[in-house]
């Protein structure tokens, strides 16, 4: 019951008060998000400078609470991270949500681990994945 509470906690607060859902100038990658099978349509924006560290990240866009909040809990987590991290990150949440990921695994995707119980709502995962899917396409990994 208590992880229940804390990921509807997590779910809630980057629902409805998104850090990271904002313009930003001088990105030098966006990239469109679209999951056709419900509609979530996010714009992920990205500035990484010359050594591949993002500088500042945002995105943009409508979506339900689960696409929401996981994407604004992604940017939190790769401002300040270089590609190669950020791609490490994306990769364990990718496993996280298929029920592949390891305990020590899922501790170190942080608060996003809070959205490990996606794995077990098919629904909803494409929904978990937009904005990971999208960052991992803006560096040229195909999801």
């Amino acid at each position: 019951m208590e992880n229940k509470l804390f990921y509807n906690e997590i779910l809630t607060e980057h629902n409805m008060f998104p850090e990271n859902k904002r313009e930003i100038e001088g990105a030098n990658l966006v990239l469109e998000g679209v999951n056709p099978s419900c509609g979530d349509d996010i714009i992920v924006s990205l500035k990484v400078d010359d050594n591949n560290v993002i500088t500042d990240g945002a995105f943009t866009g409508s979506g339900c609470a689960i696409s929401q909040a996981s994407a604004d809990i992604m940017l939190s987590m790769l401002i300040g991270r270089d590609k190669d991290e950020a791609l490490h990150l994306a990769d364990l949440f990718f496993k996280m949500i298929k029920g592949e990921a390891s305990e020590d695994e899922i501790d170190e995707l942080e608060e996003a681990g809070a959205l490990r119980d996606i794995s077990h709502m098919p629904a909803r995962v494409k929904c978990a994945l937009l904005g990971w899917r999208t960052v991992r396409e803006m560096f040229g990994v195909q999801a």
